[in-house]
């Protein structure tokens, strides 16, 4: 999933963009609050909810985290945007969650996974109610049956129960998304993000059709620090090549046209991962042990930390490319504010445990920026692009790290495979791998199909991402 397929994005690629111009015109305290009746004048007809009120008490919720602020438990006209913009002008530190859920766009979601369509006879048997452990179903004045979503527990005996086949599985997208079960309803019947159990991959995000799963934003964070004429680097994430059609020389001159000091690709750190991962491989195999996968990968780490702990001992412990890279710029750059870029959930995950980065910014959120900026990448005179090798770059699709790794030559004769994504009967393969059931020596492991081009905060469609990567690579050879 990526930006541009739906009208949720867009939503919140414009409000973004419209934070950004406030900023740059010293105009976010005094105006934010009328940017949801802006965008929702009395003359709009509201898209996809009762009113352009409603519209306009969603779009205030969904502004906070874009400000880098969590939904707060109370009521958000306790306190103005104003108030919150101001804060996030002067604060410090970044806000301990890494994602959260707009309470207020999350109630037009199915209740609960059953319902009752028009199919149902109101048939004297009733087996549904009959069979229903919870009393949750019940007859309306027509005849027809009905399941109360607040008794349901989601059994589905109602479903095989009925002869008509009147009774239908409503997914609720977030939940069938997650692939560790991480997102559930809560008392009031809104989702909740269990920190415990996520593992920040993303897919509740680009899952959600009323775009009420939001990553906390530092948007604000960063333009401030370039406003403050601080030193503030662009670590961007080899798959920036995915999500631009123009030369890589021209984006990287709109990403530092933004105000950054300079502009470093985070190749320059899976160099170092592939030479040293296939180094620890050659030396893993030759101790006896039987398997090890890749660790450049947050999510999946993640994931093998809070669901799978026995595969731990088999995850190699070279550092990821984005960890190498700030290594190496804060001893260079000791003053420096180092910003990664990416189309990750899990690297501001990363980035925070390992202060590998001080701020994080999806692709979405620096295609936001730009647009704000008025910079468009296709008017600009490219900047010099360093030397990289063609492996390193390739980190960013399904498969380059493992061609990194065999590119080093470290070691003959080994068996490997992909793990292209990771999903609930990935879990359940995983699970099994944690036993002893492999059939590789070395995986490489992607919590994204198709790679990190492919990432919940890429900017375009992955199909798009694969062609502009393809000829971005070739743009860099010539």
């Amino acid at each position: 999933m990526a930006a541009y397929v739906n009208n949720v994005m867009i939503i919140r690629h414009e409000l973004i963009a419209r934070l950004v111009r406030m900023f740059q015109a010293g105009e976010l305290e005094s105006k934010i609050n009328s940017l949801p009746v802006e965008l929702y004048p009395k003359e709009r007809q509201a898209r996809g909810r009762c009113c352009i009120y409603k519209e306009r008490a969603v779009t205030r919720y969904k502004i906070l985290p874009l400000l880098g602020y969590e939904v707060p438990s109370d009521d958000i006209d306790l306190h103005t945007l104003s108030e919150y913009a101001g804060k996030a002008l002067v604060r410090e530190n970044q806000p301990e969650n890494i994602l959260t859920v707009v309470d207020e766009a999350c109630t037009s979601c199915v209740q609960a996974n059953y319902v009752v369509t028009n199919l149902c006879r109101g048939c004297v048997a009733s087996p549904c109610v009959m069979n229903c452990p919870k009393n949750a179903i019940r007859f309306t004045p027509t005849g027809q049956t009905e399941i109360k979503p607040e008794a349901c527990v989601n059994c589905g005996l109602c479903q095989k129960a009925c002869p008509y086949h009147a009774i239908v599985y409503m997914p609720i997208p977030c939940e069938e998304a997650c692939p560790v079960g991480a997102i559930k309803k809560n008392a009031s019947g809104k989702e909740e993000i269990d920190a415990d159990k996520c593992v920040y991959c993303g897919k509740c995000i680009t899952a959600c059709p009323f775009g009420a799963i939001f990553e906390l934003s530092a948007v604000i964070d960063v333009l401030q620090a370039i406003e403050r004429k601080e030193q503030v680097i662009a670590m961007v994430a080899p798959a920036i090549l995915a999500q631009y059609a123009e030369t890589p020389a021209q984006v990287f001159a709109a990403i530092q046209e933004i105000g950054f000091s300079e502009v470093v690709e985070v190749a320059r750190g899976a160099e170092k991962t592939a030479r040293h991962e296939a180094i620890e491989l050659k030396e893993k195999l030759a101790e006896g042990q039987p398997f090890m996968t890749t660790s450049c990968c947050p999510s999946y780490v993640e994931t093998v930390q809070k669901h799978t702990p026995g595969l731990m001992p088999y995850v190699s412990h070279t550092p990821s490319p984005l960890a190498y890279t700030a290594e190496e710029l804060r001893e260079k750059y000791p003053q420096a504010k180092l910003v990664f870029v990416g189309p990750c959930v899990a690297k501001r995950k990363e980035a925070r445990d390992q202060n590998s980065a001080d701020y994080v910014l999806s692709f979405e959120e620096l295609d936001s920026i730009l647009e704000g900026m008025a910079i468009q990448p296709a008017k600009m005179e490219g900047i010099a692009v360093e030397s990289y090798t063609k492996e390193s770059r390739g980190f960013a699709q399904t498969g380059g790290v493992l061609a990194s790794v065999l590119a080093e030559k470290q070691i003959e004769n080994f068996s490997f495979e992909t793990i292209n994504g990771i999903d609930k009967a990935m879990i359940r393969t995983m699970k099994q791998m944690e036993k002893g059931k492999v059939s590789a020596q070395f995986y490489e492991v992607m919590a994204c199909e198709g790679g990190c081009i492919a990432g919940p905060g890429a900017n375009i469609k992955s199909a798009k991402a694969k062609k502009n990567f393809i000829n971005s690579m070739k743009a860099l050879e010539k």
